[in-house]
């Protein structure tokens, strides 16, 4: 054993460095920070991630560290990758800490649109976010995978009784410490607490902070579920942070 235990952490050292794409993470440090502040790699590229656009800011606002940003992560269950991801970003995005998106999810913050991602916030694998005008994720804000987060319809409605346009677009604001479960939709004009949980499949597309913290809700559109309960944040934080700072 005393054999296999040092050749079994090289090959687990090897399988992490070869899961980096170095071309891209290296493309995309020195195109979008200064030099220095580039060469300490805070931004690590996973698979085969798409840069479409990164015309746009990127900002760090938190100590730099290398590999802090996980772009493709694979940090989930899940081993494979279907090779779709891709990150559009022509606005501003501010990450706030430790992020990490998972395999395969799409990122798009468009022309004069805001993005900001608090500390060990993430998006799971097969995760899309498109921004038009403001998306806010608070500090620890767990996104499972296959959920979009959309703050416009895209497509212009008009309402035939007053001869008026609806607006397309309207700021989502996401809670500290949310948990959003798998397939769930968050659209335009949604925002949480602190604390809340949204159960799987959901469909979330207005203000919910008068349920207060520490509630779970649910359904399409969704609605409370139950008071009082709460994901073991406190339970899972050596776990949530050891995730994260291996990278």
């Amino acid at each position: 054993m005393s054999v296999l235990n040092p050749l079994r952490r090289l090959r687990k050292r090897w399988k992490a460095f070869w899961a980096v794409n170095w071309i891209k993470t290296y493309y995309f440090n020195l195109k979008k920070f200064p030099f220095k502040m580039a060469m300490k790699l805070p931004v690590f590229i996973y698979g085969n991630y798409k840069l479409t656009c990164i015309s746009g800011d990127v900002i760090i606002d938190a100590p730099i560290e290398r590999a802090m940003i996980g772009i493709g992560h694979p940090f989930e269950a899940q081993t494979r990758s279907r090779g779709i991801g891709e990150v559009v970003i022509v606005g501003t995005v501010v990450f706030k800490g430790y992020v990490h998106f998972g395999k395969d999810v799409y990122f798009q913050v468009g022309k004069d649109a805001y993005c900001e991602m608090g500390t060990f916030s993430c998006l799971g694998s097969q995760a899309t976010l498109i921004c038009r005008e403001r998306i806010v994720l608070g500090d620890y804000v767990r996104v499972a995978y296959e959920t979009q987060l959309l703050d416009s319809v895209f497509h212009q409605l008009i309402d035939l009784k007053t001869d008026t346009k609806k607006d397309k677009t309207a700021p989502i604001e996401i809670g500290n410490y949310n948990w959003i479960g798998n397939r769930s939709t968050i659209m335009k004009g949604t925002i949480t607490p602190d604390y809340m949980t949204v159960g799987s499949n959901s469909l979330c597309n207005k203000d919910y902070t008068d349920l207060g913290n520490h509630t779970l809700i649910g359904g399409i559109p969704a609605k409370l579920l139950k008071t009082d309960i709460t994901r073991d944040w406190e339970g899972e934080q050596t776990i949530l942070d050891g995730l994260i700072r291996k990278k």
